[in-house]
């Protein structure tokens, strides 16, 4: 991977860390505030909202100044966002603080084309399936971490991640290089809807980008929902629901840090997008209605089927996206925040007002549209990286 891969990779992770630090206890810690369903996945739903804002401006801002000082910016505001966000007192201050918080952290796609930018194309799936490991490994310690912590308080994991958030930026104050020159070529740079449009019809990627959106959309409906269902429906708390996210990080671990790049080499990244969104679609419309002891089983067939398809997608994406790697990538990332805006939102509005099932046999009916339109989406794609030689 190299050492410039290794600390995006290490800056990743610890970014991801303390997010999922705060997983397993956001809806209580919101419901202590007097908040309700609709409140809790409205919390979710505002982070991604200033996500989808934020994403395509740090690509784009990156592709100008350099990947590195928009990292450290973006590192900075989120320690600051966090330790906000535990000290709050209302309800209108824990929005404000996700709000901000989500605006920071919209850089996974400064991190990609970080990666992107010191990665060979026919490498490019293996070296997002490592950032999925970094994803992995943040979902397996943070939500367990942030469990166990939850014992001295709801705010103690708060605080943990605020302080976990600040060493990340002292690894990459210390470390991280710039992987790009800054002032280099950028087709565009700019907040504008067009470019949004402009990337959508991009004439390989367009297509793979709308799946990116589906595929994140369906996923936020199950996340959003699940520890509302499991307080509910199986008493569980937050120490539980920490267990189960951090068994899901485990599987995605060994999906993506192994099975990922072995698959690719064999068969390509393009047919492990359906293959993926199968599994997923099956898993969470069968996640409410298997018996207690069977969540685990599900929550892994869950994760190994994202695993398989978030990838690799974002393989094929970085693949066709040519010389703007920042500003496309940056469009990819907002589409999947758009989905996570989405989903949660749906996610609430179906939980209260059809009951706690209703949101994951949505999420299951999205997966099957995203996956059957995946076909003609990846034939596009392959034939224009055929014709252009890529």
């Amino acid at each position: 991977m190299g050492r410039t891969g290794f600390t995006v990779w290490l800056v990743v992770f610890l970014d991801l860390l303390g997010f999922g630090v705060v997983i397993p206890l956001l809806p209580f810690y919101a419901e202590r505030h007097g908040a309700s369903a609709m409140a809790v996945t409205g919390l979710m739903a505002i982070y991604s909202l200033a996500q989808f804002l934020g994403a395509p401006a740090w690509g784009a801002l990156s592709d100008r100044v350099g990947r590195r000082p928009v990292l450290l910016w973006s590192i900075a505001a989120t320690a600051t966002c966090l330790a906000g966000f535990a000290a709050a007192d209302s309800l209108a201050m824990l929005f404000l603080w996700r709000g901000l918080h989500g605006l920071a952290t919209a850089n996974l796609s400064v991190a990609q084309a970080s990666l992107a930018d010191v990665t060979p194309p026919e490498r490019r799936a293996a070296a997002m399936g490592m950032i999925g490991v970094a994803f992995g490994l943040g979902f397996t310690a943070g939500p367990v971490l942030g469990g166990l912590v939850s014992r001295w308080g709801l705010t103690a994991p708060l605080w943990l991640a605020a302080g976990l958030s600040a060493l990340n930026w002292l690894v990459a104050l210390a470390t991280l290089r710039e992987t790009r020159h800054p002032g280099g070529p950028s087709t565009e740079r700019s907040l504008r809807p067009a470019t949004w449009v402009r990337a959508l019809r991009h004439p390989r990627v367009g297509a793979c980008i709308g799946l990116t959106a589906g595929l994140t959309a369906a996923f936020a409906l199950m996340e959003s929902t699940f520890a509302l269902f499991a307080g509910q429906r199986l008493g569980m708390g937050p120490s539980e629901v920490g267990g189960l996210f951090g068994l899901a990080g485990l599987t995605t671990i060994v999906t993506q840090g192994w099975a990922v790049r072995r698959l690719v080499d064999r068969f390509g990244e393009q047919p492990l997008v359906p293959i993926g969104m199968v599994l997923l679609a099956l898993s969470v419309g069968a996640l409410p209605f298997v018996p207690a002891g069977g969540v685990a089983i599900v929550f892994c067939a869950m994760a190994a089927g994202q695993g398989l398809a978030s990838p690799s997608l974002s393989g094929v994406i970085s693949r066709g996206a040519g010389e703007d790697q920042g500003l496309v990538l940056g469009v990819n990332q907002s589409m999947a925040a758009l989905g996570r805006v989405v989903g949660p939102a749906t996610g609430g509005w179906l939980f209260v007002a059809w009951g706690p099932e209703a949101p994951f046999v949505a999420a299951a009916v999205l997966l099957v549209a995203t996956g059957v339109a995946s076909f003609p989406a990846l034939s596009r794609t392959r034939e224009g990286m055929t014709a252009s030689g890529v």
